[in-house]
């Protein structure tokens, strides 16, 4: 059964990063934005990862970004800052600048590009965890890195690593996923990295999702793991059904094109995005605002 309290709570969502209409960082939006996702039912927030354009964001940027983020929450909810890059001495320096900020962990994502081997993940990751005190999440998505972190390799690490606390798995394997889960430490935690994919990942024991959909429809995510942790295996089965076609609408294109797109639609602009992203077509925007409407977020 999933954790009774997990660390972050169980919905914590990527955030999307706000941009001005010059494309610089919106920090006054950033704020609202905050304030509105908790609000909206979010255990904890995850600032500058993939969905908050993390690529094109960098480093003196991110520290304004989540200086923002840990003003505007006041404590109510956790801040985790993605501090991940592919470079390990340049991820441990940012790292500990970070952790000046009061943010309350660290999320790092597999090095990426330069396809290091499984003792070379084991390496950056003890060698990024040994030089900060705050928890640490890692990101394993080989979609976007081109390698998948294996499970001996995540579960070396929540072993060896007091502070390597949680993994969030966007590999889509449900066997390594069970694996991880069956063989973890106590207290380590296992977030779906997909929201389509939380049901089936919290079913084997994670313990919630860092979120995508949880930028537009907070309060409907936290139904279905709110569900989960009930083990309300057939409620939340029908929640995640209704839901099933935003999750996926949001992923037609690059993300995070569509959640800033969504976020226009519902009436909360946050600008677009910075390229090589491309803001939505007209095209795209009309068949994601029939999807809002037709799962009720509209």
């Amino acid at each position: 059964m999933p954790s009774q309290n997990p660390r972050f709570g169980r919905l914590i969502t990527a955030m999307v990063t706000p941009f001005d209409s010059e494309g610089a960082l919106d920090l006054d939006r950033t704020a609202q934005f905050v304030d509105r996702l908790i609000r909206g039912g979010n255990d904890a927030l995850v600032v500058n990862g993939t969905t908050g354009e993390s690529p094109t964001v960098f480093y003196p940027d991110k520290i304004e970004l989540f200086k923002a983020a840990v003003s505007a929450a006041g404590g109510r909810v956790p801040v985790i800052a993605n501090v991940g890059d592919n470079c390990t001495a340049d991820t441990v320096g940012f790292a500990k600048d970070v952790a000046k900020l009061g943010v309350d962990a660290l999320m790092c994502v597999v090095p990426y590009y330069n396809k290091p081997p499984q003792e070379g993940l084991r390496r950056h990751f003890s060698t990024i965890a040994a030089a900060v005190d705050l928890p640490v999440i890692l990101y394993n998505i080989p979609g976007r890195c081109v390698i998948n972190m294996e499970a001996a390799t995540t579960l070396s690490l929540a072993k060896e690593c007091d502070n390597i606390v949680a993994v969030k798995e966007a590999s889509g394997d449900l066997k390594q996923i069970e694996q991880i889960v069956a063989e973890a430490p106590a207290g380590f935690e296992v977030l779906s990295g997909d929201d389509a994919a939380t049901l089936a990942i919290m079913r084997l024991g994670g313990t919630g999702v860092i979120s995508t959909i949880g930028n537009v429809a907070p309060g409907r995510m936290k139904e279905i793991t709110d569900l989960c942790a009930q083990q309300s295996w057939d409620a939340a089965q029908e929640a995640n059904e209704r839901l099933l076609p935003l999750m996926n609408g949001l992923f037609e294109t690059s993300n995070p094109i569509l959640v800033k797109e969504a976020l226009k639609l519902a009436g909360f602009p946050v600008g677009g995005v910075r390229l090589p992203l491309i803001d939505a077509t007209p095209q795209q925007s009309e068949r994601l605002e029939a999807i809002m409407r037709e799962v009720g977020v509209l």
